[in-house]
């Protein structure tokens, strides 16, 4: 598989019809992909849930109710095809992309026929699943771009994904390139604890060789930029990493 990150910047956001964020249901039992791909698809805006096997797919496909599934073939105590036939039942409408490891006609056959809406073999790249799903999405008529221009708000803190503008409290905020991608990760999470190891794969690339110490220097040049003089939206957490959250007045 080819673990690129997706690139976000410079295409349209996509959100629900009602302005809510996508959300999507990732069925794997291989763990590592699982998160790769999670990591892809929140990069997107999108929220994300994962199972690995069938039984915990319908569990959380109910609490979830999904937009969109990415459903493994192969899975530990059933298969995709039989899965999928279970989440019609709770989601008739969800939009199904298969990933299989077969790339014969009759498996693809087998799963557009069980219901699916779109295959991906495996090795994949994850430009591709996002550029799939993103499309299934917009011809399901569940998903529209957003009209303004994509901006992601925590608190007082505003950032215009398309001019790369970011303010807070009405106040313009200068960053680097790195410094506004880094920012970018933070603001798609709220609320979500990011480990030095997940920031170093989303924001320097998933191939990059750099140490931790590159992730504390850069945060330390956004707490100068955001924080300081204000209420802190940046928190450490001892031994995890580091989340965004609206300040605490």
């Amino acid at each position: 598989m080819n673990t690129s990150r997706p690139r976000g910047p410079g295409r349209p956001a996509l959100t629900r019809t009602d302005g809510a964020p996508l959300r999507v249901l990732v069925v794997d039992d291989d763990p590592d992909l699982a998160e790769v791909l999670t990591g892809a698809l929140r990069y997107e805006g999108w929220e994300v849930r994962t199972a690995g096997d069938g039984v915990s797919a319908l569990a959380e496909a109910r609490e979830l109710l999904p937009d969109a599934i990415v459903l493994d073939v192969m899975l530990p105590d059933t298969d995709g095809f039989a899965v999928l036939g279970s989440l019609r039942a709770v989601r008739p409408d969800v939009c199904v992309l298969f990933l299989t490891a077969r790339d014969a006609v009759e498996d693809r056959i087998a799963g557009i026929t069980a219901g699916g809406d779109d295959y991906v073999t495996k090795p994949f790249s994850l430009e591709e699943v996002v550029a799939r799903l993103r499309g299934l999405l917009r011809r399901a008529g569940m998903a529209r771009q957003r009209e303004d221009g994509p901006r992601l708000t925590v608190g007082d803190l505003v950032m215009d994904e398309e001019a790369r503008e970011v303010t807070r409290g009405g106040e313009l905020v200068e960053l680097s390139p790195t410094e506004f991608e880094l920012l970018r990760l933070l603001m798609r999470n709220p609320r979500r604890v990011l480990s030095k190891a997940q920031i170093l794969d989303r924001v320097w690339s998933y191939d990059f060789g750099g140490q931790a110490h590159v992730v504390e220097l850069y945060i330390s040049y956004l707490r100068k930029k955001v924080d300081a003089g204000r209420p802190p939206m940046i928190h450490t957490v001892r031994g995890a990493g580091y989340v965004l959250k609206p300040a605490v007045r």
